[in-house]
C-alpha cells in the first residue's frame, strides 16, 4: 500500500531502512568502500602492493611490535605526484632492518638484529651516510668527524658524525606495531587486507557491470522480439548456463591469461545469463502493457521501447540479482586467487592470502589465513543482506 504524499524511491527507502541487517549490511559495504577509496593513505605500509618485506619479521603475531632503522636504498626512484601516490602507493625509498639495540662507533653505526631465538645474535655495520643518502660506500669518506659525500648527482656535500647521528636517531629509528601481524614474507597483514579490498570491489563492480550490460541487452531483445530471436538466445543462455560457473571462468582465464584486469572480465563474462533470464522474463510480462501498444501504435522503434519505457519498469529485479551478483562475483575472484589463476602477486588478494597461509593452521598460526576468510566472509555476507533487504522493500505487495 503506497503511503500518501511519498514517490515510490521514499518509499523503498522507508521499507529498507526499517530492516536492521539490511541497513548494517549497507554500513559495512560503505565502509568497506572507503577503506577502499583511501587505501593507501590509511594503509601503514604505503609501499606499491604493501609489498614491504622483512623477512626477519616473517609470521609474527598481532599486536607485535619492533624497532626499525630505515636504510636509505641506492637505487633510482620512480617520482610520483601526492594525489597519484595516494591511489597507487609509493616506491619506498628504504630498506627496513629490524633491531633489538644498536650503537654509534668511528663513523658508523652497528645494529644488533632482531632475532625471534634470543640465543641467535646478528649484527650488522653501516657507515653513516650510507643510512641518511642514497650513496655507496666507494662514494664517501671518512677525514677528521666529517663525512665527505659525493651525491647522486655529483654534487659533494659535508656532514660530522655528531650531525647524521642526530638525523638517524630521529628520522630513521622508529618503531613499528603490526596490528594484524606479519605474513610468511614479513609484510604488514593489515596493509594487505586493506589494499586488498579494493580488489574485492573491483571485481564486483566491473563483473556486474560487464554482466548487466550483456544481459540486459540479450535479455531485453529476446523477450522483446520473441520467435526466431528469442531461441537462438536462449539456446545460447543454456548452453552457458550448464557449464559449471568455476570451470568457465578458469577456461576464459586461461585464453585471456593471469592478470588483473582478466579475471574481472572472466567473471562477468559467467554471470550474465542470470540477468538475461531475468530480464527476458520479465519483458515477456510488460510487452503487452497498454503504454507499451500505444508506444508501438504511434510508431516508437523497438529499441527504444525496450530500453526507454520497458527497463525503467523492471529495473527492481534488475537491482536485486545485481547484488546477488556483486558477493558471488566476489567469491569467484577469491576461489581463482586460491587457485593459482586469478589476481597474481604481488597484488593483494584476499583469495591468495589464504592460499598463502591456509597450511599455517596446524602449527597455531590458523589467524594468518582466518583473518583474510573472515573479511570475504563479512563482505559476502553484507551484500547478500542488502540483496534480502531490496526484495523486501522492492516488493510492491507489502505495506
Amino acid at each position: 500500500m503506497r503511503k500518501k504524499g511519498l514517490s515510490p524511491g521514499k518509499i523503498v527507502w522507508s521499507r529498507f531502512i526499517r530492516n536492521p541487517l539490511s541497513l548494517a549490511g549497507m554500513g559495512f559495504i560503505l565502509f568497506a568502500f572507503f577503506v577502499s577509496l583511501l587505501g593507501y593513505v590509511i594503509a601503514p605500509d604505503k609501499s606499491v602492493n604493501s609489498n614491504t618485506q622483512v623477512l626477519e619479521i616473517a609470521t609474527e603475531k598481532p599486536g607485535f611490535r619492533v624497532t626499525f632503522l630505515k636504510v636509505r636504498q641506492n637505487r633510482p626512484l620512480q617520482e610520483k605526484g601526492k594525489v597519484k601516490s595516494w591511489f597507487t602507493g609509493i616506491d619506498y625509498p628504504f630498506q627496513l632492518v629490524p633491531v633489538d639495540s644498536f650503537w654509534f662507533e668511528s663513523g658508523n653505526i652497528i645494529v644488533k638484529e632482531y632475532s625471534k631465538f634470543k640465543e641467535d645474535e646478528f649484527y650488522r655495520e653501516f657507515q653513516l651516510p650510507d643510512v641518511v643518502y642514497p650513496v655507496r660506500n666507494g662514494e664517501t669518506f671518512l677525514e677528521g668527524d666529517r663525512w665527505n659525500i659525493t651525491m647522486p648527482d655529483g654534487s659533494e656535500r659535508e656532514e660530522t658524525i655528531p650531525e647524521l647521528n642526530r638525523k638517524i636517531r630521529e628520522e630513521h629509528l622508529i618503531t613499528k606495531t603490526f596490528l594484524l601481524g606479519t605474513d610468511r614474507f614479513g609484510r604488514d597483514m593489515l596493509s594487505r587486507i586493506i589494499i586488498g579490498t579494493r580488489v574485492s570491489f573491483s571485481v564486483g563492480f566491473i563483473a556486474v557491470f560487464i554482466s548487466l550490460l550483456v544481459g540486459i541487452i540479450l535479455g531485453g531483445i529476446a523477450g522483446y522480439f520473441r520467435g526466431v530471436t528469442d531461441k537462438i538466445i536462449m539456446w545460447l543462455v543454456n548452453v552457458v548456463w550448464s557449464i559449471p560457473t568455476l570451470l568457465m571462468v578458469i577456461a576464459i582465464t586461461l585464453v585471456l591469461g593471469k592478470g588483473y584486469w582478466q579475471v574481472f572480465v572472466a567473471v562477468g563474462l559467467t554471470m550474465w545469463v542470470e540477468v538475461a533470464r531475468v530480464v527476458r522474463g520479465q519483458v515477456i510480462s510488460a510487452r503487452e502493457a497498454d503504454y507499451i501498444e500505444a508506444a508501438r501504435a504511434i510508431g516508437v522503434r523497438p529499441m527504444a521501447i525496450i530500453f526507454r519505457h520497458i527497463l525503467p519498469n523492471i529495473i527492481a529485479p534488475v537491482i536485486i540479482i545485481s547484488a546477488a551478483n556483486f558477493a558471488t562475483a566476489i567469491l569467484m575472484e577469491a576461489g581463482l586467487s586460491f587457485l593459482g589463476i586469478g589476481v597474481q602477486p604481488p597484488v593483494p588478494s584476499w583469495g591468495a592470502m589464504i592460499k598463502d597461509h591456509y597450511g599455517f593452521i596446524i602449527v597455531n598460526k590458523g589467524y594468518m589465513a582466518f583473518i583474510p576468510g573472515f573479511a570475504i566472509m563479512m563482505m559476502v555476507l553484507a551484500f547478500t543482506l542488502v540483496g534480502n533487504g531490496l526484495r523486501d522493500a522492492l516488493d510492491s505487495k507489502s505495506v
